[in-house]
């Protein structure tokens, strides 16, 4: 019975090696997809959760007519729709006879794009599941002559297909978590297949071209190109709002829950530090009512950006007014970050960090991991914990001066160290089109 055996597995181990490895995965990840998508559908529906995008993801979905000059840029979701917008806005720009097509992979990052996108982009969808169907489905329909993938995301067909199709594919802002890498490191006999198929694969930094490498990228066609979320610049406006002789305090985009902390941490602060100001900002302008609520419990004197209320009379300012926070960031001695002490996932800190300005964020930073990490390696950024830690920490930033300086510099070194991403990827494509 043993001979068989080892007959059997031999015969497996034969077909492996002449049966295309791509074809073989292509094969078991149908059948694995038929087999539970049923349940997968009947689970989340119990769940009262959806398969939002599943029809265009199946390859269900019209598309205009695109033509054949087609750039197409994906993002998973929001921070990868976030980061491609600067990239998106200038290859539209420098390729004015190509039509932009712009994919995600989850109904947040879907909205953000068409929120964003909608009068950038000639189409925007969902990316197709990675079954051998659904691929030539959406190739079929999209055919495109490039595509460009933010971060990391490994789709053996969809790779395959685009190689065999003559479609030029990158990675960019390629970057892997340790999790991720200790995962793909495992299987790197497959992972090296896929990643061959790629064009370029242009990273974020050197540890996550390293890690790339190591699961089987290829050297010639790996290389750092920093990071796209960087390739911002300072407003050119100037703030007046009476802040001369103070140190301002922002708490941008606050949500629910963050407000009733900042106001008594603040509040705090300045009976120690008198010559400290809040602008409070809050994410949703319809909460105001509520946060001024909280004011008038906490004593301390407020007035709004609306009616034209100056710090030389009061000790917060409610940012009531749409598309200023911003600019706002220019004047601040720091800011903390909201979104970050509920499950929103943080904002983005570089619209503070872009004027060497320090940032403080609480736990919930999904949506832009990637750049606290960055921020946090030095002292432009800082993760708390908790509210005692949050209060900590800005303790130092107001007590420190010789702490708070170097923040600073390290605001100013990091974005020197990370910009030219976008110049990078717009090289590219100046060199296959």
């Amino acid at each position: 019975m043993a001979i068989y055996t080892i007959l059997l597995i031999l015969l497996i181990l034969i077909l492996i090696s002449v049966i295309d490895v791509f074809f073989l995965y292509g094969l078991v990840s149908t059948i694995v997809f038929v087999v539970f998508l049923p349940f997968y559908f009947i689970v989340r529906v119990l769940n009262k959760k959806f398969l939002y995008g599943w029809k265009e993801k199946l390859g269900f979905f019209k598309a205009p007519e695109l033509g054949d000059k087609v750039i197409m840029y994906h993002g998973v979701s929001v921070g990868e729709v976030i980061a491609l917008e600067n990239v998106i806005k200038k290859t539209k720009e420098e390729f004015p006879q190509y039509k932009i097509v712009v994919t995600t992979g989850t109904k947040t990052g879907q909205e953000i794009a068409l929120k964003k996108y909608a009068n950038v982009a000639d189409f925007i969808t969902y990316f197709p599941f990675d079954i051998t169907y659904c691929v030539n489905v959406f190739l079929n329909k999209i055919r495109p002559t490039v595509v460009l993938i933010a971060e990391t995301e490994l789709w053996p067909i969809f790779s395959s297909s685009c190689k065999r199709r003559g479609i030029y594919l990158y990675c960019i802002n390629g970057r892997m978590s340790d999790s991720t890498f200790s995962i793909y490191k495992k299987f790197r006999f497959f992972f090296k297949f896929v990643l061959q198929k790629y064009t370029k694969i242009l990273t974020q930094s050197e540890i996550d071209m390293n890690k790339l490498l190591a699961i089987g990228a290829p050297a010639e066609k790996t290389s750092v190109m920093k990071n796209l979320k960087f390739d911002i610049k300072p407003s050119n406006e100037t703030v007046d709002i009476g802040q001369d002789g103070f140190r301002v305090i922002i708490a941008g985009s606050t949500h629910k829950g963050e407000d009733e902390i900042i106001i008594p941490i603040f509040k705090q602060k300045h009976e120690k530090y008198p010559d400290t100001k809040l602008l409070l900002v809050s994410r949703h302008t319809q909460r105001i009512p509520k946060i001024a609520e909280l004011l008038d419990e906490s004593g301390l004197k407020y007035g709004y950006r609306s009616k034209g209320d100056t710090f030389k009379d009061f000790d917060v300012i409610l940012l009531d007014t749409m598309g200023e926070l911003g600019k706002m960031y220019s004047m601040c001695h720091f800011a903390f970050i909201g979104g970050s002490f509920n499950k929103t996932g943080g904002h983005n800190p570089l619209e503070a960090t872009v004027y060497s300005k320090p940032t403080i964020t609480g736990p919930s930073i999904h949506n832009f991991r990637d750049i606290y990490w960055l921020l946090s390696r030095s002292n432009a950024g800082k993760i708390v914990k908790n509210p005692k830690e949050l209060s900590d920490y800005m303790e130092r930033l107001l007590a420190d001066n010789e702490f708070y300086v170097q923040a600073c510099k390290d605001c100013e070194t990091i974005f020197n160290d990370q910009q030219g991403a976008l110049d990078v990827v717009i090289k590219e494509l100046k060199e296959v089109l």
